[in-house]
């Protein structure tokens, strides 16, 4: 499942623009391959992001993975439900489980990030 309006970072990310805002989260490949979530650690509202910057921590039953900024920008929002819920992440990657909202200092960035097709190649390669 890779929603086709959505931009994808090699560190399997998604990213979703709404004018100088983005909301970000993990990719339903990326949540599959970590197993149940049980534990979601976010950045504080109005921190700094750079981009390929963690920017928190996903747990799951099997490992626990850095989150990694696709973009450059400021902390907007979290998603405090995935305190109680982390589950979300599994359950609704692309919904319920989106991670942070980012205020975008360079809208480049987003060209540089790979489309739909682009991602779902890249993940059908695997890693280099």
């Amino acid at each position: 499942m890779v929603p086709r309006e959505l931009k994808y970072s090699e560190s399997h990310e998604w990213v979703k623009q709404e004018g100088a805002m983005v909301i970000i989260g993990i990719t339903d490949y990326a949540q599959e391959e970590l197993g149940d979530v049980v534990f979601v650690e976010l950045p504080k509202v109005s921190r700094q992001l750079k981009q390929q910057e963690s920017f928190g921590v996903a747990e799951s039953v099997k490992a626990v993975s850095d989150l990694f900024s696709p973009v450059t920008g400021k902390v907007m929002a979290i998603n405090e439900t995935l305190a109680q819920q982390p589950e979300l992440v599994n359950k609704e990657p692309y919904a319920g489980g989106w991670m942070i909202k980012v205020e975008l200092s360079d809208n480049g960035e987003i060209a540089n990030l790979m489309s739909a097709e682009e991602y779902e190649k890249f993940i059908q390669e695997g890693p280099k």
